[in-house]
């Protein structure tokens, strides 16, 4: 009787790309990695020629991107998004979640990410609220940054670890 031994599934980033102001860092830090990238936005969007970069238009319906990344990602994946209903299904598919600034969505955070988006929605359409949230600085960059790079090697050390497991 021969054992097989496979590699496990390599750990794959998908972005949710319409208004993603970070894709060119996440290019940068996945290639470093190896890791391949899933750029979903709803209709056609440059990317560079690399083939760990995948190019997805989801289409044009409403969030099409989102159910694409949602269908697809699982347990070690890595999201980014700013979009927090995603950001909460993808959470509870065990998918590690980034927002662009380096903000981590997890189990314990995203019920109040969700609620104090409902209300802010509230707010606004009442008239209550006129101002958006704040501008994206440098610092958001770094952060990103740093978040996505750490988050890639526990993703990948996670990855490893449940593949010895199974290999045991």
């Amino acid at each position: 009787m021969t054992t097989e031994t496979t590699e496990p599934a390599p750990i794959r980033i998908y972005v949710d790309a319409d208004a993603c102001p970070v894709k060119d860092e996440i290019y940068r830090v996945a290639l470093r990695h190896g890791v391949p990238v899933s750029v979903v936005a709803g209709n056609f969007i440059r990317v560079p020629q690399d083939p760990l970069i995948e190019r997805i238009a989801a289409g044009s319906g409403m969030d099409a991107a989102d159910d694409w990344i949602a269908e697809r990602a699982r347990t070690g994946d890595i999201v980014i998004t700013s979009d927090i209903p995603l950001a909460s299904r993808c959470v509870k598919l065990g998918a590690a979640v980034l927002a662009p600034n380096g903000k981590a969505f997890t189990e314990e955070s995203i019920g109040m990410a969700l609620a104090v988006r409902n209300l802010m929605t509230d707010l606004r359409s009442s008239g209550e609220v006129t101002g958006g949230p704040r501008g994206f600085t440098p610092r958001d960059r770094s952060a990103f940054l740093s978040a996505l790079d750490q988050t890639i090697r526990r993703s990948q050390r996670q990855r490893a670890d449940q593949h010895a497991q199974q290999q045991s």
